[in-house]
């Protein structure tokens, strides 16, 4: 971060709450929620701020690869309980209806945002952290080896901050981050669109329909409902009149498997959630001392479903670097820099990864290409989603 972007104490405003968090946090989604449970279970002073009150619905796939479903378990998050669809294949269509099969080797599952965040929430709550609902963190500063934090109710103070807020806040904007304030590029300027649905769609199977200039998913998750979530680029939007309901009748409904599920299926929204300006431009894992989690550290392509897990991920590595910190083991330059090589080794090849696949989605002759080749070598298949997942953690 430049050093103009830092607020300096003195011009924040509002009500100061004196004690000193060991830890604060923006955002109340996975990665923050994880993270909080786990310091709080470690006898860490925790404060989560949350801009909405749980539950609710976020523009989100809502498949986990498996490789979290321990770690998830251990959180307290009663799963093998909860009844949940366990998906073993994968179907890939391209924007003209041509399509392939495959067993995924790990697999994963299909739960909502509006269930498994609440559950989280409480359980954070049960562990010690305090959870401030509907509050926005509006400025940060770090001055005298501590965070002073404004929000929209108090100011508050913290010895460890970490930004878990997600794909773009009004903090990136202020701190001047660089895929914030860059051009707009073929990575940097999506839209999400997202739906509940009931379908008759194969309840072990995720889906990925390929259309002009974007792709679309479906999976089962909780209480006979289907997640069918897509991305697309702000211009497909825009040349559709900004109507999306215009935009899926004329662009996602020539691919004939997006309009067989459009016919047939339930909507349960009276109307989609919507997400803009979706970066997938590299991000800094740490901003003035300020430890980024989750989507706010690097956004994976939706395309690989594996940002559910990367999150919840994300947060293991930097609770162990915070909670080595806060006991006085390292300090907090080496507790930074670990967190971001342990990061980078672990996610850096995904994102990379994960940047090439997409480049590929949404063209009519690569996403043709991709399904033919597949077919004749099912390894291909089976090799592109092992670069973009990792192993149980």
């Amino acid at each position: 971060m430049k050093e103009e972007s830092i607020i300096p104490l003195q011009y924040l405003a509002g009500e100061v709450k004196s004690e000193i968090y060991d830890v604060a946090i923006a955002g109340g989604g996975l990665a923050g929620l994880a993270l909080s449970i786990q310091l709080a279970k470690q006898g860490h002073r925790v404060i989560l701020f949350e801009k909405e009150q749980y539950p609710f619905h976020k523009v989100c796939g809502e498949y986990i690869s498996l490789e979290s479903w321990d770690f998830l378990t251990r959180m307290g998050i009663g799963l093998d309980k909860m009844h949940l669809p366990v998906i073993t294949r994968l179907q890939v269509s391209s924007t003209s209806g041509k399509i392939v099969n495959h067993e995924l080797s790990l697999g994963g599952f299909g739960i909502s945002r509006y269930l498994l965040d609440d559950l989280m929430a409480q359980k954070a709550r049960v562990a010690g952290a305090d959870i401030e609902e509907n509050t926005k963190v509006n400025a940060v500063a770090f001055e005298n080896d501590q965070f002073s934090i404004e929000t929209t109710r108090h100011i508050f103070y913290a010895k460890v901050f970490c930004g878990t807020y997600g794909k773009r806040s009004n903090l990136d904007i202020k701190w001047k981050r660089n895929f914030a304030i860059t051009n707009r590029n073929k990575l940097n300027n999506y839209i999400g669109v997202k739906y509940h649905i009931r379908s008759k769609f194969p309840a072990d199977t995720i889906a990925l329909h390929n259309f002009d200039n974007g792709y679309c998913g479906i999976v089962k998750i909780e209480e006979d409902k289907y997640c069918l979530c897509y991305l697309t680029t702000a211009s497909n939007l825009k040349n559709n009149n900004g109507s999306i309901q215009e935009m899926e009748q004329t662009v996602l409904r020539k691919n004939p498997h997006l309009d067989k599920l459009f016919e047939e299926c339930e909507f349960l929204y009276p109307s989609p959630l919507t997400i803009s300006q979706i970066s997938f431009d590299k991000k800094s894992q740490i901003e003035n001392h300020v430890l980024m989690i989750g989507d706010a550290a690097g956004l994976i392509t939706p395309i690989c479903g594996n940002g559910m897990s990367m999150a919840l991920h994300g947060s293991l590595l930097a609770a162990e670097q915070i909670d080595l910190f806060l006991k006085g083991v390292t300090n907090r330059s080496k507790m930074e820099k670990q967190y971001c090589l342990l990061w980078q080794k672990e996610f850096s090849q995904r994102l990379r990864a994960g940047r090439r696949i997409q480049r590929l989605a949404g063209n009519s002759r690569m996403t043709n290409a991709l399904v033919y080749f597949t077919r004749l070598f099912p390894k291909l298949l089976k090799y592109l989603v092992n670069q973009t997942h990792g192993k149980p953690f």
